[in-house]
């Protein structure tokens, strides 16, 4: 098969697709033929040596995947060779090929295309697991997600207006706004003209600047408000103002989802299946895909990541 290999750590120039060894299904794995991936900010910090793949994923980049049921491995039920699936993956999705841990296939909801279905797992087991199992978002509370027309942030808007919440969002653009704004945002700031903590305060924020907004996040929060971290595009370290949070009776949560033992990994995809799923394929929520580009320009798709100008997810076709 091909598969996109990273020749050394550096520029989207080092992203080659060349051929590899055929994946196998071990026990208890399944074997995709790939019909798309999607990009992902952790597939740009791969590339340039800051995300390893754990132990035993391949070492091509890609968390997500697309595709039909090739092969099933021993020990295996519920699926079958020529199911329409997608998956989250912790490597290997830039393939023509992969092999998955069965808990972690997901059917291609009803009235998604194939394709599309491949900007779904990884957003949706993030947002999932992160605002609604950690932070605990209910109905009838505000939200704040940073990065509303991000790949997380078209689905965080998504599901939390689905499950009641008043849903608040920070953009780079007026353009943005408005796309955020036809997801379901009640509300659009403007991060280069406005400051979200004038805003708020929010019951829940979604961030994924890391050090760099921590103590305005809290300077936002509510009382007994829950800020959950899932990034660290302004840095990993910060000073955190105890007192300041206490005062709130805050929590601050900080997750990755590439690293989770691989029961952790089927009971987010179990819930996701439970609780978005049905939105999906209700219409109610939807995969929000910014363009294609054939996977083996992906270097051009890292590109574009890169520019952010992007609004969703930035899909690659095999």
């Amino acid at each position: 098969m091909h598969a996109i290999v990273i020749r050394e750590p550096g520029g989207t120039d080092v992203l080659e697709w060349t051929e590899v060894p055929d994946p196998a299904p071990g026990p208890g794995e399944v074997l995709v033929d790939v019909a798309a991936s999607a990009v992902n900010r952790a597939d740009v910090m791969q590339r340039r040596g800051f995300y390893p793949p754990p132990d035993g994923a391949p070492p091509y980049p890609g968390l997500e995947a697309s595709g039909t049921v090739a092969a099933v491995g021993a020990d295996v039920t519920g699926w079958r060779p020529g199911d329409r699936v997608c998956a989250l993956l912790a490597g290997g999705g830039y393939a023509e090929r992969v092999a998955v841990p069965a808990g972690q296939l997901l059917p291609v909801p009803a009235g998604v295309d194939l394709v599309d279905a491949a900007a779904l797992p990884e957003v949706a087991c993030t947002v999932w697991s992160n605002v609604f199992q950690i932070a605990r978002l209910a109905e009838g509370e505000r939200f704040l997600v940073h990065g509303g027309g991000s790949g997380i942030g078209t689905m965080a808007i998504q599901l939390a207006k689905a499950y009641g919440a008043t849903v608040a969002c920070t953009v780079g653009s007026a353009a943005k706004g408005e796309r955020c704004r036809g997801l379901g945002a009640d509300q659009v700031i403007n991060y280069r003209e406005d400051d979200f903590v004038e805003h708020g305060p929010f019951d829940v924020i979604l961030d994924h600047l890391g050090a760099s907004y921590l103590a305005r996040n809290i300077a936002a929060l509510n009382a007994d408000g829950r800020i959950a971290i899932l990034g660290m595009q302004g840095g990993a370290k910060a000073e955190l103002d105890l007192l300041a949070l206490m005062a709130k009776r805050g929590s601050v949560s900080a997750t990755g989802l590439r690293a989770r033992p691989l029961d952790q990994k089927a009971a987010i995809v179990s819930a996701v299946r439970e609780h978005v799923w049905p939105l999906l394929e209700s219409g109610r929520v939807r995969p929000v895909v910014d363009r294609r580009i054939p996977m083996a320009g992906a270097a051009a798709a890292h590109r574009v990541m890169e520019d952010g100008g992007h609004v969703g997810k930035i899909v690659l076709t095999v």
